[in-house]
């Protein structure tokens, strides 16, 4: 997992111009990646449980969510196509990460992602 996450990841940032127009090849291209990525997220949180939290969370949150998914929700203007990836990003999280947490709080490796949603 952790050598897919480092290595096979690859989510281009064109510049907004570039990429408003959904037909654009730019646009299909970053799109094909970004979604090819929500679903390695998932993929790897499906191991939670299975292997070490921690090592769920770092490949899952600090790695994919914060290096690669979030830049992209940044830079996809707020509207149904952001909802869409925020709601999709979101249904892969566990629940059980977040039964324990104080109400208004979140984890860590969430605050950026926590703080776009409030967007």
């Amino acid at each position: 997992m952790k050598k897919s996450v480092e290595e096979d990841v690859f989510i281009p940032l064109y510049p907004r111009s570039a990429v408003e127009d959904k037909s654009s090849l730019c646009s299909k291209f970053q799109e094909r990646r970004f979604w090819s990525a929500v679903k390695l997220l998932s993929n790897v949180l499906l191991w939670d449980g299975i292997v070490q939290e921690d090592t769920v969370r770092d490949l899952g949150l600090s790695k994919l969510l914060n290096r690669y998914l979030l830049l992209n929700l940044l830079n996809t203007p707020l509207g149904p196509d952001n909802i869409e990836k925020c709601t999709k990003v979101v249904a892969c999280l566990p629940e059980r990460w977040f039964h324990n947490l104080r109400s208004g709080s979140t984890l860590p490796e969430l605050l950026n992602f926590c703080q776009h949603l409030l967007q």
